[in-house]
């Protein structure tokens, strides 16, 4: 496993500091990623996406849907007590208790969630503030030609 030292890039920059906690973040976890549960990430729109994780045998009071420093954090804990009563032949539906975290970039926000038919589904926008929007600016003439083009116009009154 590779380590590296970002030190250095905290020294040397200002603001970048995100940048290099992802890129550590990412380096962190080189370990292979739990398949369980299944999902998919798909855009619905320019600045609109779905998340849809498959959640069979799960009801609506065991499922958490959170967001927590630019985190999405969906866990699901499923009460044992009555799973042993039961007697399986075979198992092939997991129900066992996950946590599977998505980080949102700047300016994603959660719309909302559904759970129907086995699927979560959850609806994410980007919403980009004003500030950060491209605005077009109006050139203005100079000052002086501006004071020229009065006194033309005075004088055309005058005469």
């Amino acid at each position: 496993m590779r380590h590296f030292d970002f030190a250095p890039l905290y020294r040397a920059t200002v603001g970048f500091d995100q940048m290099a906690d992802m890129m550590d973040r990412v380096l962190a976890n080189e370990t292979a990623q739990p398949g369980y549960p299944p999902y998919n990430i798909e855009k619905t729109a320019d600045d609109a996406y779905r998340i849809s994780i498959a959640v069979a045998g799960f009801a609506e009071d065991e499922l958490s849907v959170e967001v927590k420093e630019q985190a999405l954090v969906v866990s699901a804990r499923k009460a044992e007590a009555s799973e042993e009563a039961k007697a399986f032949l075979h198992r092939g539906i997991a129900t066992r208790a996950f946590e599977r975290r998505f980080h949102l970039a700047d300016h994603v926000r959660v719309q909302g969630a559904i759970h129907e038919n086995g699927m979560l589904h959850i609806d994410l926008k980007r919403e980009i503030p004003e500030a950060l929007k491209p605005r077009q600016i109006a050139i203005a003439r100079p000052q002086s030609a501006v004071a020229v083009q009065k006194d033309v116009v005075d004088a055309e009154t005058i005469n």
